[in-house]
C-alpha cells in the first residue's frame, strides 16, 4: 500500500523529524512510502536526503494559506486537480500530512483522488484546523499527547483519535559527552568548569526563549560565583534576536546568553549541556525534552502541555510552574549543586525514554492505524474518547493498541 507524505514547508521542525523517522521505519512488505516536497530545496529537502529518503517535488511550489484569500482561491481552482491527479497516478491509498497547511492543502485533493487522509495532529488541542477542518476532511486523527488531542464536542474528531507519543533513535550509537562538551565549551570561549545550559528550539513566543534568559539572570543572581553559559539553540522564526540580545543586557547576563543558531543534527549539542531548560508552553509533545533524556542531560521543564506526559518530576526530570523564571532558576541550581542527584535523574530517564519512545515501537502503532483505515470493517470509537497507543497515561476508553 502506498502512503503519500506531502510537506509544503522548507524549515525543519520537530514534525519533520518525526515524520522522517516514521518513514525510515515503515515495514516496506506493508506500506511504500511516497514523500512528495513542494521545496525540493531548503532544509527539509537537505535533511530528508541525509537520510537516504528518496522523494519527488509536487506539482508546484504553491499551497494553501498563503498571504491572502484570493491566493487561497487561486490555489483552489489551479492547483487541486493537480494534486489529486499525482496521488491518483502514484496509486496513494493514504495521505499522513504532518502540520496545519499541509493538512489544509492536501485535504480536497485527498478526496478527489479517493484515498484516506491521516491527519497528524502536534499542536494545541484549540487548532482551528483540528476543530472545523480535521471533522469531515480527515478519515483518522492521531495527536502527539493526550493534551493536544480534541476535546469532545458536536463537531469534534475525537472519536477518530489516537494519541501516539513522537518516536525517538533509541538505537543510535551513544554521544560522546565529554567530547561533546569540549567543542561547545571551546566553541563559547569558556573555562572548562563552566556549567552549560541550554535551550533548544524556535524562537518563536510559545517556546518562551524569553522566560529563559530571565532564568539564566535568577541563576546569576543567586549564584553570582557560578561559572555559567547559557546557549540557545533554534531557528529565529518570530524575531526575537534582538528581543532577546536586549533582555540578556537588562539582566546583566550578555555575557553568558549566545544565540547559536539552528544546528543540525542537535544531539550533540544537547548532549553538551548540563541541563535543559524547557520553557516552552502548551507544547503538543517537544521533541527535545526525549532527545535530552536519552542523551543523559538532565531537564527542568514547565509543567504545560503535553510535558507532563513525558516527565515524572523528581523521577526524570523537573516539572517547574510555567514562565515562573524563578522557580526555574532554583530547581537548575539545585540539580547543579548535587552531582548524585544529577546523576539519578539523568540514568532514571534515560531508561524510561528507552522504554516508551522507540522507533520501532512508533512505526508499529502508526501501521495499525493505517490498517485500521484500510479494513472494510473500520473500528468506530464512542464519543469523547481517544485511543492511547503509548505512554504512562491511560487511554480515556480503556482501550490500548
Amino acid at each position: 500500500m502506498i502512503v503519500a507524505f506531502p510537506f509544503v514547508g522548507g524549515f525543519v521542525g520537530g514534525s519533520h523529524v518525526s515524520a522522517a523517522k516514521l518513514i525510515q521505519n515503515l515495514d516496506r512488505r506493508r506500506y511504500q512510502p511516497l514523500v512528495v516536497l513542494h521545496r525540493p530545496e531548503g532544509q527539509v529537502a537537505d535533511m530528508f536526503r541525509e537520510g537516504g529518503i528518496a522523494f519527488e517535488p509536487a506539482p508546484s511550489e504553491r499551497f494553501l494559506g498563503g498571504a491572502s484569500l484570493r491566493d487561497d482561491i487561486a490555489f483552489l481552482l489551479s492547483q487541486t486537480l493537480r494534486l489529486a491527479r499525482l496521488l491518483r497516478d502514484r496509486g496513494a491509498r493514504i495521505v499522513h500530512t504532518n502540520d496545519g497547511r499541509t493538512h489544509a492543502t492536501w485535504a480536497l485533493p485527498t478526496r478527489l483522488a479517493g484515498a484516506r487522509l491521516l491527519w497528524h495532529h502536534r499542536k494545541d488541542p484549540d487548532a482551528k484546523g483540528l476543530r472545523y477542518l480535521a471533522p469531515w476532511a480527515a478519515d483518522r486523527v492521531i495527536s502527539v499527547s493526550q493534551f493536544a488531542a480534541p476535546r469532545p464536542g458536536l463537531l469534534s474528531p475525537v472519536r477518530k483519535c489516537t494519541v501516539v507519543h513522537s518516536p525517538f533513535d533509541t538505537d543510535a550509537a551513544p554521544v560522546d559527552r565529554a567530547r561533546a562538551r569540549s567543542t561547545l565549551v571551546e566553541e563559547l570561549r569558556c573555562a572548562p568548569d563552566v556549567r552549560v545550559v541550554g535551550f533548544f528550539g524556535s524562537l518563536v513566543t510559545r517556546k518562551r526563549p524569553l522566560v529563559f534568559v530571565d532564568a539564566i539572570a535568577e541563576m546569576r543572581a543567586r549564584a553570582p560565583e557560578l561559572p555559567l553559559a547559557a546557549p540557545i539553540f533554534g531557528q529565529d522564526r518570530g524575531d526575537l534576536a534582538a528581543a532577546i540580545r536586549q533582555r540578556a543586557a537588562a539582566r546583566g547576563v550578555a555575557d553568558c546568553v549566545h544565540l547559536m543558531g539552528f544546528r543540525h543534527p542537535p544531539e550533540p549539542w544537547i548532549a553538551a549541556c548540563d541541563v535543559l531548560l524547557v520553557p516552552a508552553v502548551d507544547e503538543p509533545f517537544g521533541r527535545t525534552l526525549i532527545e535530552a533524556m536519552l542523551l543523559g542531560t538532565v531537564v527542568v521543564a514547565a509543567a504545560s502541555g503535553g510535558n507532563p506526559e513525558a516527565i515524572r518530576d523528581g523521577v526524570t526530570g523537573h516539572l517547574v510552574p510555567a514562565d515562573d523564571a524563578v522557580a526555574f532558576a532554583e530547581r537548575t541550581l539545585g540539580v547543579l549543586a548535587d552531582p548524585v542527584r544529577k546523576s539519578a535523574l539523568a540514568g532514571g530517564a534515560r531508561g524510561d525514554a528507552l522504554m516508551r519512545f522507540g522507533l520501532r515501537q512508533h512505526a508499529e502503532a502508526i501501521m495499525r492505524v493505517y490498517d485500521a483505515m484500510l479494513s472494510p470493517q473500520r473500528t468506530h470509537h464512542r464519543a469523547g474518547a481517544a485511543e492511547q497507543t503509548q505512554g504512562a497515561i491511560e487511554p480515556a476508553n480503556g482501550q490500548t493498541v
